[in-house]
């Protein structure tokens, strides 16, 4: 079975999923504890995600640049910087530890 098989079975069964979403009474979807639970699966998936592309490199755990500029917008959030200036923080200080090191 070639790779384009396994591409349209991944569509496929995601395409499925997504289907079988409108099938399940919105009862169910406005629950406490299904708001509660789908908030903070998506705050724990997006977490992994930022700690993963921060600090993974293949499959080494690296400290660069890129722990500089999540740590710069991390300051840029807490001081309640617009969105669009926490990225110029983020990747400007990004350039700057990569210039500098």
């Amino acid at each position: 079975m070639n790779l384009w098989w396994w591409i349209l079975a991944a569509a496929a069964i995601a395409y499925a999923t997504k289907m079988v979403g409108y099938l399940v009474p919105s009862a169910w979807l406005e629950s406490p504890w299904v708001l509660r639970l789908s908030s903070t699966v998506t705050v724990g998936l997006l977490a992994a995600l930022v700690m993963t592309n921060t600090f993974v490199s293949g499959t080494a755990v690296v400290l660069d640049a890129r722990m500089v500029a999540l740590a710069a917008a991390a300051v840029a959030l807490v001081l309640r910087a617009p969105f669009l200036l926490v990225v110029v923080i983020g990747a400007a200080a990004a350039a700057l530890a990569r210039l500098i090191g």
